[in-house]
């Protein structure tokens, strides 16, 4: 299982939704994102990584945050219809977790399928809420869930969203040592999405 060592068609009807909102599939605000809006607190940014020359090319490009260090993954690890393209590490800016990039091939599968699919590959996951944004002119879905560590011996939140593009889906998970550090992480895991733009 992938998460043990670790861890285009664009989503339509969404067209309420402004820059960075979050939005459930019928086009309502989420309640997740209405109650908590964790992520949603500034991360300063600490430059831009998925363009040719970045420490990691992909097929979209978003802001790291500040100390985070970025570099291509060298494990062949998949994860449902998705691979591992770059790890972000936070241990430099004080954290203990990663910020993940997984990408596909190109296909019809939207991003709530490709989620879903990413999702269910992983073992002891339960209480998945899932809700729609946009970013950059992209659509996408983004699900905030609990995974339990048999390795901790405890549940912790991890979070990812996904979007598809031309050149295929991508996915963005932040899992973290426990729910603590995750939410820690929230920031700049918000800031990805938030500045998130087609490579």
């Amino acid at each position: 299982m992938a998460h043990a060592a670790l861890p285009a068609g664009v989503l339509t009807g969404c067209s309420e939704a402004g820059e960075g909102d979050d939005f459930t599939t019928s086009g309502r605000p989420s309640a997740t994102a209405e109650t908590s809006g964790r992520d949603r607190t500034a991360a300063s940014s600490g430059g831009t990584i998925g363009a040719a020359g970045s420490a990691c090319e992909l097929p979209v490009t978003f802001d790291v945050a500040k100390s985070w260090k970025a570099e291509t993954a060298k494990a062949p690890l998949s994860q449902g219809p998705v691979t591992l393209a770059c790890e972000i590490d936070a241990r430099p800016a004080g954290s203990i977790g990663f910020l993940r990039v997984w990408t596909g091939r190109s296909g019809d599968a939207d991003a709530r399928t490709v989620l879903e699919a990413f999702v269910a590959a992983e073992d002891g996951v339960s209480k998945e809420t899932y809700s729609a944004f946009r970013s950059g002119g992209l659509s996408g879905t983004k699900v905030e869930y609990l995974y339990a560590s048999e390795l901790l011996d405890e549940t912790k939140e991890e979070s990812a969203f996904a979007v598809t593009t031309a050149e295929g889906p991508v996915v963005v998970h932040l899992g973290g040592l426990d729910t603590e550090e995750h939410e820690e992480m929230l920031p700049a895991y918000g800031l990805a999405r938030r500045t998130l733009r087609v490579g």
